[in-house]
């Protein structure tokens, strides 16, 4: 895995790289959201990991132009702020995760890890936050009056918390003790509540796309 970092505090980055070039190549770093766009385009990394507060660019801005103009590389927010706030904005912006930089080093590559494999790292506890949040503000596009959680079950709702997390159908199954059938069928009931027709369409639902943007609740 090829992996950018963009902070602007040396010595944490320096601290990162020694943290994860025995695992991952790192590609390159920089010190502000500009020079990560520019150097996203040169480099095309797999995976940037991108601080919130820089000069010239924010990260969330640099996450928003480097998701749009290339969806291949993903972004994980990897910052000292734990606030809502940027969490959502974060996801808006196109975040394929978000950890804190209190995180333990095992922690972080793990996270890694478990982006290679199609999860999406989020520190822990803040699935519980998107999953609120998906709860108090979503509507459907065809009754907008209507509440998520007035149109879908306890359980459906538990098992859109635990895909958020990167589990597959057999591991929800486990979890909440119900058979993987089982499983297919809340998700196909969930589908047709939010009008989609993939898991991945449900994940990007929850983790933001219609739920947070701007005039879509």
């Amino acid at each position: 895995m090829r992996i950018m970092i963009a902070d602007d505090h040396p010595l944490y980055v320096e601290a990162l790289e020694n943290l994860l070039r025995s695992d991952f190549e790192i590609v390159d770093t920089v010190t502000d959201g500009s020079q990560a766009i520019t150097a996203a385009r040169e480099k095309m990394p797999d995976v940037i990991l991108m601080d919130i507060n820089m000069p010239v660019l924010d990260g969330i801005e640099a996450t928003r132009q480097i998701s749009t103009e290339m969806p291949e590389i993903k972004i994980i927010i990897l910052t000292s702020f734990e606030e809502e706030e940027n969490l959502f904005r974060a996801i808006q912006a196109g975040a394929a995760g978000y950890l804190l930089k209190n995180l333990g080093g095992e922690d972080i590559i793990a996270a890694l890890m478990e982006l290679g494999k199609g999860k999406n790292p989020f520190a822990p506890g803040l699935e519980q936050c998107i999953l609120r949040e998906f709860q108090r503000s979503y509507r459907p596009r065809d009754e907008g009056t209507a509440h998520l959680a007035d149109r879908l079950t306890g359980r459906q709702l538990k098992i859109i918390e635990l895909l958020l997390q990167g589990l597959t159908y057999r591991e929800i199954g486990e979890t909440i003790f119900i058979s993987e059938r089982t499983v297919k069928y809340h998700v196909s009931k969930i589908k047709e509540v939010l009008g989609v027709h993939t898991q991945e369409q449900i994940i990007a639902r929850a983790r933001g796309e219609n739920p947070f943007g701007p005039g879509r609740a």
